[in-house]
Parts: structure tokens; sequence; C-alpha cells
């Protein structure tokens, strides 16, 4: 039916530490043939994600990792092909976690039909998993009240960021942490931010010192390590902790220390809970609704990174695990028929 290959991109090793391109394959296939009640979408843009690096390893988690050898898969949007099912038409956008390739066929069994009102990649970022992780893990976990501070770590991306901007819209002060003097200039000059430090240059205990000298309400951790460490010092008493990942550990060949000030938790009678997006999926509809108003009114601001092509996927994903990246990162794998 169509002539011609699929590129996708397969695990080829198991990752010791920090991956390298060598981590990765990229491998041609024939187009997939969709059967009688099947379809063939073709992926527009897909995710790469911080979670995707501890699937890469064998250990059990809260999800299976990847296998040697297999395509890897994550968030991605398509258009659907060809459709041998009434369910779809032929046209329709989809979203999919049948990422890290150019084309695939379904059953339609984890496919979701969406009518697009804004850029097709939001659905990937602000829209899609990270912002919902922002929303249910601020909202939920968090339970902002107005003019509280919100300190959120890893802020300049896709996560961070809609942190941040939530956090103002509901009345309180944010303060965010990046890697870059040019990312500490967007959280405060493009998002608003009420502060933001470069940790490399300041350590995050001086800098939530010197930005909160009252102490925080509300800690949205992305980093552990210093962070975490540096955010219980500067926690005020009944503050909480929403653990949503811990990035400064996901490429340590060895488990870095944890913090040493957990007494600090009794004594200030804090709460910190870890939480999974997949947990909250009967919050999606009003987590599209409220901040997809947001968005469209520029209340909540974009920024992405694109990278073209699907070859070059490896290359985003190992950017990301950088912090190479301002924004929600994603592969743009073919053409936006928007």
């Amino acid at each position: 039916m169509f002539s011609g290959l699929n590129r996708e991109i397969h695990l080829a090793a198991r990752p010791q530490g920090w991956p390298t391109l060598d981590t990765f394959a990229l491998v041609e296939t024939p187009i997939p043939e969709p059967t009688e009640g099947q379809v063939l979408v073709r992926n527009i843009f897909m995710s790469v994600d911080p979670y995707m690096r501890g699937r890469m390893n064998a250990a059990r988690s809260y999800a299976p990792p990847y296998e040697v050898g297999q395509v890897l898969y994550g968030g991605a949007v398509g258009q659907v092909l060809v459709s041998r099912t009434p369910a779809f038409a032929e046209g329709d956008i989809v979203l999919s976690n049948n990422g890290w390739r150019e084309y695939f066929v379904s059953d339609g069994r984890g496919l979701e039909r969406i009518a697009p009102a804004v850029p097709l990649s939001y659905y990937l970022g602000v829209l899609g998993m990270p912002g919902l992780t922002a929303y249910v893990g601020l909202l939920n976990i968090g339970q902002p009240k107005p003019g509280e501070t919100v300190f959120v770590s890893a802020a300049s991306g896709a996560v961070g960021s809609v942190v941040g901007q939530l956090a103002r819209i509901k009345g309180c002060r944010a303060i965010g942490s990046a890697s870059s003097d040019e990312k500490v200039r967007f959280l405060r000059d493009e998002l608003g931010f009420d502060a933001a430090f470069n940790y490399k240059e300041t350590p995050p205990d001086q800098a939530l010192w010197q930005a909160a000298p009252d102490g925080i309400d509300i800690y949205f951790d992305n980093v552990g390590g210093d962070h975490l460490q540096a955010a219980i010092n500067a926690m005020k008493p009944f503050g909480r902790i929403p653990l949503c990942g811990m990035n400064s550990t996901y490429n340590a060949v060895t488990p870095p220390p944890g913090p040493n000030n957990l007494m600090l938790m009794v004594a200030k009678r804090l709460t910190m809970r870890g939480f999974l997006v997949g947990d909250h999926a009967d919050r999606k509809a009003a987590f599209r609704a409220e901040v997809g108003g947001y968005v469209r009114d520029g209340r909540i601001r974009v920024r992405e990174t694109v990278v073209d092509g699907i070859a070059r996927a490896p290359e985003a994903f190992l950017a990301l695990l950088r912090g190479d990246h301002i924004g929600k990162m994603v592969v743009r794998v073919g053409p936006d028929p928007a």
C-alpha cells in the first residue's frame, strides 16, 4: 500500500551511567500495512522525557523496562493515513505511546483522537503528560493557597515551567532553579517567576535564603540531591513537598547520598509525597480544560526545543539529559498538516 521504509529507534545496549549515541540503533523496516480493524498512523511529533532514562535499566520499577534490540516507545502525536475500522477516519489526529518511530499500525487501543486547538506539539508538553504532571503535583499534592511561596527545581523544563506559572495564577509567589543564566532570564523575563537562580553559580541553600528569607511553603521536586536538602531547610511548618522526579540521580552508577536533615520533617510537620501522573488520569479532562484556557489566553507561555528527524531522536534525548534545552524537548518526525 505504502512503498518505502519506516525508520525507528531501538535500544542497542543498556547504559552504564550516562547513555551515549551507541546506546541507540536506527533500524529500517517496511512501512507496516493495516489489516481489518487497524489503522496506519504517521507520527508528526514525538516526545523525549527524563523518565525514559530509568526504563533503559533492567531493574524493576513502576513500569516495565525497555527491551534491548526492540523499538523504544513514548508519547507521540500523529495522523491516521489508512483506516480499516469505523472507529477512526483517515486524517484523524491521534495521541499514542508509539513514539520513536515514523509509522505504526494499531487496533485503536491506546489511541486518543484529539481536535487540536493549539499547536500539535503542545499535546506532548503543556497539554500532555508533563503539563498534567505539573497540574496534579502542584494542585493535588502541593495544595497551594494564595500568598504562599512555591519553589520548583528544573524550573525551565517542561514540567517546572508549568508549575511556576500555575503557582502564579493561583496567587502564589514562584521561585525557580535552573542550570544557566539564560534559563534564569527565561524564567524571570518571559514566564514571570518572582525569583530564579542558577544553581551552578549559587548553592540552593544560599539562593533560597536570599529569595525567600521567611521560608517556602511548597517545594516541587524534580531534582533531589542538594535541592531537596536545601528545600527541607527552607520549608515553613506544615509545608508540602510533591516528589515528581530526581534527575540528579538518573545517571548515577552508585546511589548519591540522600538528605541528612530529615529530622526537620518531624520538627516542621512537613508532608513529602511521591506521585505518578498515571495515577491521576481522572484529572485529564479538567486539566485540559483549565490549562488549555490559560495557554489560549496567554497566562501560560510555552517554549519548545524542537529537533528535526527521527534519526536525531537519540541526540535530542541526550541533550535533554544534559539540560541543553529550554521548555519541552520534542522531535519533529514528519510534516505537520497544521
